[in-house]
C-alpha cells in the first residue's frame, strides 16, 4: 500500500472526493515523513508545522461541506523561497540580504493559495541562486536523498530534493539557466520550464521561469492548470489562453509519426559522461521504438556564446554586489563573489559583446529546433556531484560550463522539460531533457508522459536513514 505522503496529487484529490482520506491525516503524515527526512537533507525553509495543519484542517471543512476552494484544495506543497510569500522574508539564499516581510505573494504562490494548496514549506536555493547546487550563507547546506553526500543541484535545490524525498507531491521552482531541470536530472523527478511567461512570476527577467517539480507529469499538468493563470504582475506574462491540460495523457502513441532531434553534444562545456550519454541514447531508441523519427543533431551552442552570457551574469552580480555595504557584501558566498569581482576590469565593448551572446544563442537555438516536432538531449553531462561543492568544476571562472543543454530554451523562450531515463552503476538519477517549440508546453507534457510510460520500471524512492 502506497505511502500517504508517496501519493500523487491527483489520487489524493480523488480521495477527498470520496471522503477516504482527509487532508488533514495526509498532511499529518508528510509532516511526519519530512521530520524524519530533514535532518539529513536540509529541504526546507520556515517550515511551519502548526501552520500547515490550520490550512488542512479548513481543507477538510470545505471537502465535508462539498466546496472545495480550487483544483488543489488540500494537497500538500512546497514553493522556492525566491517566490514572495506575504508576510515573510525572502532571503534569496544569502546572509547578504536585509530579512523583511514580503508585502504580497509573488503570483505562483498567490494562485498556490488561490486553489486551496497546502503549503507545508518553503524550499532552498543556493546565495542569489547562482549555483547549481544547494551550497548557501544562508540555509544549511541541501542533499541529494539519492545520496546524501552529493547535492540536489540548484538553484531550486531543496524543491528537487524535497520532491524525491516525498514532502508531499507538489514543489515550485525557478529557472533561468537550467534551475528546474538540473535538479529535477539528478533527484529523479519531473520538472517543467514553460515557456516565458506561460507562469507569471514576479520579478520577471529576461530568460526566468517558475515550474511544477512533480514526480509525475500528471501532477505537472494539474499544476500547469493553476499556475498559468494570466498576471499583470508580470510584464511578459503570455495572454489567456485556453489550454487542455488535462490532455497531457495521449499515450504512447503520441510518439508516433514525430521527427525528434537528438542532441548529444552541447558545442560548449563539459564533454558528457558515459553513463549519461547511453542513458539519453536509450531513451531515443525507445521513442523510436514507439514510432518516432530520431535524427542526430550537431552542436548549435558555441563555447563563446556560453562564456558571453557568464561574463555578463558576472557583471550585473558584481554591479549588485557593490551597490551592497561593505559589512553584507562579506556576507557573500565566497565563491560568488570571485566570479562577480572577475568582471571589474570588463570594457563597455566587452559587456556589449557578452550581452550579445543571449540574441545569437536565441537565434541559433530556434533555427536548429526548427526542422523537428521535439529535441531530446541529456539535461546534463554529469550526475549529482558532491554536495559541498558549489558547481561541478568548483572553478568560479568556469561555473556554467554544464549548463550547455538546458540555458538556451531559456533564451529562446521555448519549454524543456526533464524526465528521469536512468540510473548510473551507483544508483544516481539520469535526466533527459524534452523541449519543444516556443509555446507547445502542452506538447511537451505529452510527449513526457508517452515518455514515462514506455520506460522501464522506475526504482523506488530513497528513504530516510534509520534513526
Amino acid at each position: 500500500m502506497t505511502a500517504l505522503h508517496d501519493l500523487p496529487a491527483h489520487e489524493l484529490l480523488a480521495a477527498y472526493r470520496q471522503r477516504t482520506l482527509s487532508p488533514v491525516e495526509v498532511t499529518q503524515a508528510v509532516l511526519a515523513h519530512i521530520e524524519r527526512w530533514e535532518p539529513h537533507i536540509k529541504a526546507t525553509y520556515l517550515l511551519r508545522p502548526d501552520a500547515a495543519l490550520e490550512q488542512a484542517r479548513a481543507s477538510e471543512a470545505r471537502w465535508l461541506r462539498g466546496e472545495p476552494k480550487g483544483l488543489l484544495d488540500g494537497v500538500p506543497s512546497t514553493i522556492k523561497e525566491n517566490i514572495a510569500t506575504q508576510g515573510d522574508p525572502t532571503p534569496l539564499g544569502t546572509a547578504a540580504v536585509e530579512l523583511a516581510p514580503a508585502a504580497a505573494d509573488a503570483p505562483p504562490a498567490a494562485r498556490m493559495r488561490e486553489a486551496g494548496a497546502v503549503i507545508v514549506a518553503k524550499t532552498t536555493m543556493p546565495d542569489y541562486g547562482m549555483l547549481s547546487s544547494g551550497l548557501s550563507t544562508f540555509h544549511p547546506l541541501s542533499r541529494n536523498p539519492w545520496d546524501v553526500s552529493k547535492g540536489p543541484g540548484g538553484s531550486s535545490a531543496g524543491g528537487g530534493a524535497a520532491a524525491a524525498a516525498g514532502y508531499g507531491p507538489l514543489h515550485i521552482g525557478t529557472d533561468i539557466g537550467g534551475s528546474l531541470r538540473l535538479p529535477a536530472s539528478w533527484c529523479g523527478i519531473f520538472s517543467l520550464k514553460p515557456s516565458l511567461g506561460r507562469i507569471p512570476i514576479d520579478p520577471p527577467y529576461t530568460g526566468r521561469a517558475a515550474g511544477p517539480m512533480t514526480r509525475t507529469v500528471a501532477d505537472a499538468a494539474l499544476m500547469m492548470q493553476v499556475l498559468s493563470q494570466p498576471d499583470a504582475r508580470d510584464s511578459m506574462s503570455l495572454p489567456a489562453q485556453d489550454i487542455a491540460w488535462s490532455q497531457f495523457n495521449k499515450g504512447a502513441e503520441r510518439l508516433r509519426g514525430l521527427r525528434i532531434g537528438l542532441l548529444l553534444d552541447a558545442g560548449c562545456g563539459l564533454s558528457v559522461e558515459p553513463e549519461v550519454k547511453a542513458a539519453v541514447e536509450h531513451a531515443a531508441r525507445l521513442m523510436e521504438r514507439a514510432g518516432a523519427t530520431i535524427v542526430p543533431m550537431a552542436p548549435f551552442m558555441t563555447q563563446a556564446m556560453l562564456d558571453g552570457m557568464d561574463h555578463f551574469w558576472r557583471m550585473r552580480s558584481h554591479i549588485d554586489l557593490q551597490a551592497l555595504p561593505a559589512a553584507r557584501r562579506d556576507k557573500v558566498l565566497p565563491y560568488i563573489r570571485t566570479w562577480a569581482e572577475s568582471a571589474a576590469g570588463m570594457s563597455g565593448t566587452e559587456v556589449f559583446n557578452a550581452s550579445h551572446q543571449f540574441h545569437l544563442t536565441r537565434v541559433n537555438t530556434v533555427k536548429a529546433c526548427s526542422a523537428f516536432d521535439y529535441v531530446i538531449s541529456p539535461v546534463a553531462p554529469n550526475v549529482a556531484f558532491q554536495a559541498e561543492l558549489p558547481s561541478p568544476t568548483n572553478d568560479p571562472l568556469r561555473p556554467l560550463e554544464h549548463i550547455g543543454f538546458t540555458v538556451p530554451f531559456n533564451m529562446s523562450e521555448q519549454p524543456a522539460a526533464s524526465v528521469n531515463c536512468g540510473y548510473t552503476r551507483a544508483g544516481l538519477p539520469i535526466g533527459l531533457q524534452i523541449a519543444g517549440a516556443r509555446f507547445d508546453d502542452l506538447g511537451v507534457l505529452q510527449v513526457a508522459h508517452a515518455f514515462e510510460l514506455i520506460r522501464e520500471p522506475q526504482r523506488a524512492w530513497p528513504q530516510p536513514p534509520a534513526a
